[in-house]
């Protein structure tokens, strides 16, 4: 499912959501609208609960020489070092990222080993953007705090810089905000389609 077409812009979605058809997808397809009538830009898109990554283990393994003792999240790495945008679009459980997508973060450990232990710098050559997209079904802000701090965590090692965030608030009302959620994401998209 790799890139191989010259001259297009490339964005990866990570889709955290273990609802293929709710409030987080119509979030992600507002914002994805325009990309996708765009033929200067080609999408990949990862189901991070399909993917069911293996949990870091913390083996250092990564320490020692670039890459995880599990194979299980090369396809991700490798999608990740050709795009020019990462989308990531998840839904708020507990104040944070649901496991699955928690998962993924931990197993980000192999960029900051790269960079710390290995002396690779930067881990990942590529600079890319990065947009995150939010459901939830409180109003809290305190878990966009925390999914935001920890996605900036990561980005410090990965050469990715989180531009900006759109989130649907109070899904637990239904559709009430949807006009208001899917208004932010496409002014997102607008504003990052013309920075890339």
């Amino acid at each position: 499912m790799g890139f191989h077409f010259k001259g297009k812009k490339k964005a990866l979605v990570l889709f955290a959501s273990p609802n293929s058809q709710g409030h987080t997808r119509k979030l992600l397809e507002g914002f994805l609208r325009d990309f996708r009538e765009d033929q200067d830009w080609m999408i990949e898109e990862i189901n991070v609960y399909e993917k069911n990554l293996h949990p870091c283990i913390g083996c250092k393994a990564c320490a020692k020489k670039e890459g995880c003792a599990f194979d299980d999240f090369d396809e991700i790495d490798h999608a990740l070092r050709q795009s020019d945008l990462l989308v990531i679009a998840s839904p708020i459980y507990s104040a944070s990222f649901p496991s699955p997508m928690k998962a993924l973060l931990d197993r980000t450990q192999r960029y900051f080993e790269a960079r710390f232990s290995l002396g690779l710098k930067p881990p990942i050559k590529k600079h890319r953007k990065a947009v995150l997209l939010l459901s939830m079904g409180s109003q809290e802000d305190f878990g966009v705090e925390v999914a935001t701090y920890q996605l900036q965590r990561a980005f410090t090692v990965m050469n990715t810089e989180l531009c900006g965030c759109a989130v649907w608030q109070e899904t637990d009302r239904g559709e009430e905000r949807k006009g208001e959620a899917l208004h932010a994401a496409q002014a997102l998209a607008l504003e990052i389609r013309g920075e890339i």
